[in-house]
């Protein structure tokens, strides 16, 4: 017998001071779905899951969630108002005794749940949040960019924890590993229309493809008739008057047709200028190291970086990227070795804490007020890889129109702002790259274009980023750190960087191998060899110790809160559904070292 639908949207229109964001949308949300929802920055994807969750009542059409069913949706920017703690948020309205399921997720993404409210950064803020809605396990998530904020072993764990959930969801993300691991349908967002497919992310861009490919074969013979008939009203009408008159309203209809289709939104158009060549020699560091306080940031490095090189930096939220970084660049100093730059560098930064946007400014004011991009006596003038560009000229460059000009920082999305970031990095001329968490926000289609432009650029790029995809495309030497001082060269990206590592052990990181305190600069890390098995097998390989720490971290947890002797009196519900849990976390168990010993056996060859 077929169940009912979690959710039904029928007949949907919204619209928002304008155009609309929908007309006449309906689609249905099915138990155990596992959804990409997809789509351009600013084409209602957050829009559309908050009428999905209850908080955007729309103008027409019907939200009908089925009986029983319970929805719960990750804020993007949650209200902690009234909370003492992050923990104390995360457990609001769980059962006392379920506490520990706050406690699992909490040490999963990685955030204390003890950490004051006031104190919290938007960061954990929201990790306190994903792990509120994964601890009360409703029966539809709606996940909005739930990856942003979290480090990569966190983003392992929610990876894992949801590809084990019997629950539906909805999932928007622009994390391109994620989305391949975990959705099964798509949801499309396109120009007000919504288009679904019963297949995960994998097989989106071929699809988005096709759809715009049959839509350019439309449009052109749609031109190509009009073009024609146009020609015979011209050229003269014939004396059979009505079937005249029929084929003018026919023509008139055709091109009501095409003047009603509503061209795709164009790529940005960024460019990257790299300016004057830099040395080959760009960055030298010799035995830095850096401490605050009792932590040991970084333990003795040395490390050379020579023009054109792509360097990425991985590891836990607080391991010391930034700070890495900014010891190469000479933004700070290290307590101990000594930092050389090349000659004749330009650099150009990507903060990935927005700091250079004022949330009060314009947009205009935003470009027009940054003294590298001013034109002197020009008040609508921009300077743009040495040439006066107009600034609304260039901001259409990037996806905004006349309109958001004028409006503030504040008003924009996190991907606009993205947008906004890198149209002033692009104005100016470098050829030292520094991207910090660059891919936050932004789009499938500007995230292929910024990996396009970093490929053919000739400058040197230091990239930090959570986004193995990304990295693996740019990226051709990575360096991990994972919080004990020590950072470590790999060849290659994340994908390389985890087949070479000896050990992967989430809940309990390996110790790292030490770069050369000698003379010499670190040299990159030879692969690991792995005979006998495919990508995906050595990936599998290298996440399953981690995975296997975790179902015992939860074992350990449900049997001690079993051992209570009085909890089946007391609560026989909670009794029999710990009971429950921990048989399946035992056979989970058992399954996941059965297929480590077998992977690890053929890996042996």
């Amino acid at each position: 017998m077929a169940r009912a639908p979690l959710l039904q949207l029928t007949e949907i229109s919204l619209t928002f001071g304008g155009d609309p964001v929908f007309d006449g949308l309906s689609l249905t949300i099915q138990p155990g779905d596992r959804v990409a929802l997809v789509g351009r920055n600013g084409s209602g994807k957050s829009t559309l899951m908050k009428v999905m969750a209850g908080l955007v009542e729309p103008d027409r059409g019907e939200v009908v969630l089925s009986a029983g069913v319970s929805v719960g949706y990750m804020e993007q920017d949650p209200d902690l108002t009234g909370f003492d703690t992050l923990g104390a948020f995360a457990r609001a309205g769980l059962p006392e005794d379920e506490g520990y399921r706050v406690d699992m997720a909490a040490e999963g993404l990685k955030f204390d749940p003890e950490r004051p409210v006031a104190t919290a950064s938007g960061g954990e803020r929201r990790r306190a949040a994903l792990a509120r809605l994964l601890a009360q396990a409703p029966e539809l998530m709606l996940l909005d960019e739930p990856t942003n904020h979290l480090d990569i072993e966190a983003i392992g764990w929610l990876e894992e924890h949801l590809s084990q959930t019997r629950a539906g969801f909805v999932l928007i993300s622009h994390d391109r590993a994620f989305l391949r691991r975990l959705t099964r349908a798509t949801l499309w967002v396109d120009r007000g229309e919504v288009r679904r497919q019963e297949k995960g992310f994998e097989a989106f861009e071929d699809w988005r493809e096709a759809v715009w490919s049959a839509e350019d074969d439309a449009r052109h013979k749609l031109d190509r008739k009009i073009k024609a008939e146009a020609r015979w009203a011209v050229e003269g009408i014939s004396a059979r008057r009505k079937r005249n008159q029929g084929r003018l309203r026919a023509l008139a209809a055709m091109r009501a047709e095409r003047g009603a289709q509503i061209r795709r939104q164009g790529t940005a158009a960024m460019a990257l200028d790299s300016g004057p060549v830099s040395g080959k020699k760009v960055i030298e560091a010799r035995g830095i190291a850096k401490t605050f306080g009792e932590r040991v940031i970084l333990r003795p490095f040395d490390l050379r970086v020579n023009r054109g090189d792509r360097i990425a930096f991985v590891g836990p939220n607080g391991a010391g990227k930034t700070t890495l970084i900014k010891m190469l660049t000479g933004e700070i100093a290290p307590d101990q070795g000594q930092v050389t730059l090349g000659t004749n560098l330009e650099i150009a930064v990507f903060d990935q804490a927005r700091a250079a946007l004022n949330p009060d400014q314009t947009l205009w004011e935003s470009l027009t007020g940054d003294p590298e991009m001013r034109v002197s006596g020009q008040a609508d003038q921009v300077m743009v890889r040495g040439q006066p560009r107009h600034v609304v000229a260039y901001l259409k460059d990037f996806l905004f129109d006349d309109a958001q000009a004028r409006a503030p920082v504040r008003s924009l999305s996190g991907g606009e702002k993205a947008r906004l970031l890198l149209a002033r990095l692009m104005a100016r001329p470098s050829n030292l790259l520094v991207l910090d968490e660059p891919t936050n926000d932004l789009d499938v289609e500007t995230l292929d274009l910024l990996q396009d432009l970093l490929g053919e650029y000739d400058g040197t790029v230091l990239l930090v980023s959570h986004d193995r995809d990304f990295i693996d495309r740019v990226a051709d030497t990575t360096i991990a750190m994972e919080g004990d001082g020590r950072a470590t060269v790999y060849a290659g990206g994340y994908s390389d960087y985890r087949a070479q590592r000896a050990e992967d052990q989430p809940a309990a990181p390996a110790p790292m191998r030490e770069t050369a305190k000698d003379d010499r600069p670190a040299e990159v890390a030879k692969p690991a060899a792995r005979t006998g098995l495919s990508f995906s097998e050595r990936h599998r390989l290298d996440a399953l110790p981690g995975i296997i720490a975790r179902l015992e971290a939860e074992i350990a947890k449900l049997t001690e809160f079993l051992s209570d002797p009085d909890l089946f009196q007391s609560a026989p519900a909670k009794f029999q559904k710990a009971s429950d849990a921990l048989v399946e976390r035992q056979a989970a168990l058992a399954q996941a070292e059965e297929e480590w010993l077998t992977l690890e056996e053929r890996a042996g060859g």
